[in-house]
Formats: structure tokens, sequence, C-alpha cells
């Protein structure tokens, strides 16, 4: 049924990746499915737009930056019991829902599972960047809470 497991991680979230963790495994298992887990970052514009204005000169390229959360997602990939043969992992820099979606595009995802932050009236019940994946999702969404 779910060949292909899109699995969106906030590397900075650690409650939420807990709470993905059985469900991913469950799903994973039950489908031997092969499970692409994505981090995205923002990209230093939304930095700058956000209140900063100079960026400590060793800030990281963009390049850099993937490394960096790539390796971070990397270890969390590890608290979950997916086979490594069955692990896909990819960092980028950009929106998060358009990263999102596109990435599930591009495998053709089956399932997008992802995590949300407990709601609040701001958010509509929903944490805004799951709110909008499962809003402009062409795929189903299986969100966590």
């Amino acid at each position: 049924m779910y060949n292909t497991i899109l699995v969106p991680i906030d590397v900075t979230e650690d409650a939420l990746t807990q709470m993905l963790v059985p469900h991913v495994n469950a799903m994973q298992k039950m489908n031997n499915a092969t499970v692409h887990f994505l981090a995205v970052t923002a990209p230093i514009s939304n930095y700058l737009r956000y209140g900063g204005t100079i960026l400590p000169s060793d800030f990281p390229d963009d390049q850099k930056q993937i490394e960096i959360i790539l390796n971070e997602l990397n270890e969390k990939i590890k608290l979950f019991s997916v086979p490594a043969d069955k692990v896909q992992a990819t960092a980028t820099i950009g929106s998060v829902k358009d990263e999102i979606l596109a990435m599930a595009e591009d495998i053709k995802a089956d399932v997008i599972l992802l995590g949300s932050r407990r709601p609040s009236m701001s958010t509509y019940l929903l944490g805004s960047n799951a709110a909008s994946v499962v809003r402009y999702a062409k795929t189903s969404v299986f969100v966590v809470r």
C-alpha cells in the first residue's frame, strides 16, 4: 500500500521526531517501504527578513549548511528501526512546505508522515508547516501529534 514514505524531520525539534518513531517504524515494517527522510533549513534571506542584519563572518555557506543539516538528520535517523537499505536522507534549503511537496512529487511518495506541534488558534489546529502540507499535498498526509 505504502511503498514510498516521505518523512520530513525538523532537526531542531526532538519531541516531534520522537513522536514519529513508532509510526514510521510500524508503517515501514508493514509495507517493507522505502523511507525518504527530509530536513529543510530556511534560506539566508529569511534570517535577514526577520531581524538579522549582520551575519557572523563564520556563517556557513549554503553547501556547508546542507552538510550540517544532513549530519544532524543522519543522527535523528538512528532513532528509527528502518533497515539501512530502505533509508534515503536528503537535506535542502528553502521553504519547508515547498521542499516537502516537491520531494513528494519527485519520489512519487505514497504518503507523507510528519509531526505537528501542539495546535493554537493561530495555526488553525495544525502547525503552520503541517497545515500547509496537508492543504497542498497531492498524496495522503499522516499527521502525528
